[in-house]
């Protein structure tokens, strides 16, 4: 596609958002309940798409996981954008309000971003949720798939334009080919789309930041960590590690490095028992940690490289340290987290309220696994990414997270 067609094509898009951003939020529920019965309507068509991805994909490949569409996988989609579509609307709300000694009346009120352009990876549901998620909240969006799911990627946003052309809004979703060569163009349309939003891989997150000159909500890659406490509870301990790692390892809220006081070593097998039985999940070792496992773990382990720690493994993979205080796991993680989430198990409220406090990171838990890194999880619906900056949005992004905010002032006559 060349690039004077890009930027009509965008052209489009963005008439289309100021079209969007007057209509009421009755208007937009029955256009996602359109979306979701065309595309139950349309599910073969679908499945049959994605399985022409799955075929160029080997199984062993983390992003397989991410790329695989099913009966069920799809009917959880089609569910959250029906979801999505009964949430109340993020527009309109009234932030602020204020009369000024002059008698200017201020209100700060929440409005569309407008354009949104999306940059992804191998998971064909992004296209779905974003589509979902911008529509209610009043904005159009430019979705750029990678290779990977274009198949998968071209006929859901297909199936998408088709359940909103009877609405007169099948341009406010456009799925720019996938081809690496539109990328640079699309991050170039200053005036056209008005925030671009990674998700992927460390590498494409650094590439867009590098090269766009549209502003950008990083939702970085998620090297997350679990600190297992002198006093932490070993059967809290063990349910949760055992969770956080093997409930789906190719997600960005997977866990990636345990760490553990020295005090419990001798609790190591026990705590990690499970994912050598029954997931036979690799462990990278410290070397503490390393003599105490290697001949009590049912998986393979095997000494770590410096590497190993820092790494988001997207993998049944495990690194694991050992460390002899609160501190010590502190500064290992603000030395290697991404600052999407992280954890600590300890019985010690006062060790718990002190982590929370000060571990850098979009999402902090006590006692619990980093699974619920979700937006669907936070009640929020279907997520656009998780961000992990601090300007805009931080955490899961939901409706709230896709709108700005404008004043406007009533007056009578007043002059400066």
């Amino acid at each position: 596609m060349k690039q004077d067609d890009i930027l009509s094509a965008l052209r489009r898009v963005k008439a289309a958002s100021r079209k969007l951003s007057g209509l009421t939020d009755e208007q937009i529920r029955p256009v996602l309940e359109a979306i979701a019965c065309h595309a139950e309507n349309q599910k073969n068509r679908i499945l049959e798409a994605n399985l022409a991805d799955l075929s160029r994909m080997d199984q062993s490949n983390p992003k397989y996981d991410r790329l695989l569409l099913n009966d069920q996988r799809l009917r959880a989609i089609l569910d959250d954008i029906r979801k999505v579509a009964d949430l109340p609307s993020p527009l309109g709300r009234e932030l602020e309000s204020r009369v000024l000694p002059n008698r200017l009346n201020l209100r700060k009120v929440s409005v569309p971003l407008g354009v949104i352009g999306i940059i992804y990876e191998s998971r064909p549901n992004v296209t779905f949720d974003v589509a979902a998620l911008c529509l209610k909240s009043g904005n159009a969006c430019v979705l750029k798939g990678s290779r990977d799911a274009s198949e998968s990627n071209s006929a859901i946003a297909a199936v998408i334009r088709e359940a909103l052309e009877p609405f007169g809004l099948h341009e406010a979703v456009w799925l720019a080919p996938s081809e690496r060569e539109s990328l640079p163009v699309i991050l170039q349309a200053t005036g056209l789309i008005d925030v671009i939003i990674p998700r992927g891989s460390q590498e494409l997150i650094l590439a867009v930041r590098e090269h766009s000159r549209i502003p950008v909500i990083e939702t970085g890659a998620g090297i997350v960590h679990t600190y297992f406490d002198q006093a932490g509870s070993l059967e809290k301990g063990k349910r949760i590690i055992t969770n956080a790692k093997s409930r789906r390892v190719s997600v960005c809220n997977a866990l990636d490095t345990v760490l553990i006081h020295r005090s419990r070593l001798q609790d190591l097998p026990d705590l990690l028992s499970e994912l050598g039985e029954k997931h036979q999940c690799q462990l990278v070792c410290d070397p503490e940690s390393f003599d105490v496992l290697r001949l009590k773990y049912a998986g393979p382990v095997q000494p770590a490289a410096s590497e190993d720690f820092g790494t988001e493994f997207l993998s049944m993979k495990l690194a694991v340290r050992t460390v002899g205080s609160l501190e010590e796991a502190l500064d290992h993680i603000a030395e290697h987290s991404s600052g999407h989430s992280e954890a600590i198990i300890s019985e010690d409220e006062e060790i718990c309220r002190k982590f929370m406090q000060a571990v850098d990171a979009a999402v902090v838990y006590a006692n619990t696994t980093t699974a619920f890194t979700d937006g669907g999880e936070f009640g929020m619906g279907a997520e656009i990414g998780i961000s992990t900056q601090k300007l805009h949005a931080r955490g899961p992004m939901a409706l709230n997270e896709l709108t700005s905010y404008k004043w406007l002032v009533s007056g009578n006559g007043q002059i400066r």
